[in-house]
């Protein structure tokens, strides 16, 4: 009445050279050569995404459902994740790689051609902006306010209580 865990393992001891010998013929049929998958995310930009089964759905200790439901749940789970992911990305990178694209070539021209050189214009005419600046405060800024420094600085405020 009570659930067994049978837990079996199972291996397969195979002699390199036996192993080498095995593969050679499939390989030489297909007459191709297998290399390692190119890593399509170098600088780790998206690696917030790499989520597994276990990352979304967890069971404590204290309770766990039986274990081929578990196990059946961590398939549907990737399979899901892997068709869906496929549909999607077959459907959407084309067009999102067009618009982005574009986005990012007319991002591009319009910093190249027009942002940047009004900085660098700015930059240049900045240093007689500053001296006309200065000019215009000497002449209009300073005295208003000293005079106005001079005439208020004559009042007197007494305060009585009653």
């Amino acid at each position: 009445m009570g659930l067994e865990n049978e837990k079996s393992d199972t291996s397969i001891i195979m002699d390199e050279d036996e192993f080498n010998r095995s593969i050679e013929p499939i390989l030489s049929k297909k007459g191709r050569v297998y290399t390692a998958e190119l890593d399509r995310d170098p600088n780790d930009i998206n690696a917030h995404l790499k989520v597994g089964f276990e990352d979304v759905i967890a069971e404590p200790l204290s309770t766990h459902s039986f274990d081929r439901v578990w196990i059946g749940s961590h398939a549907a789970f990737e399979l899901v994740k892997y068709i869906f992911y496929r549909l999607l990305s077959t459907l959407l990178a084309v067009p999102m790689a067009f618009i982005l694209g574009l986005l990012f070539g007319v991002l591009s021209c319009i910093h190249i051609w027009l942002v940047m050189p009004v900085i660098h214009s700015c930059m240049m005419l900045l240093p007689s902006v500053q001296v006309v600046w200065r000019s215009l405060t000497d002449m209009f800024v300073t005295p208003l306010f000293r005079s106005m420094g001079k005439s208020l600085s004559s009042i007197q405020v007494k305060t009585t209580e009653n």
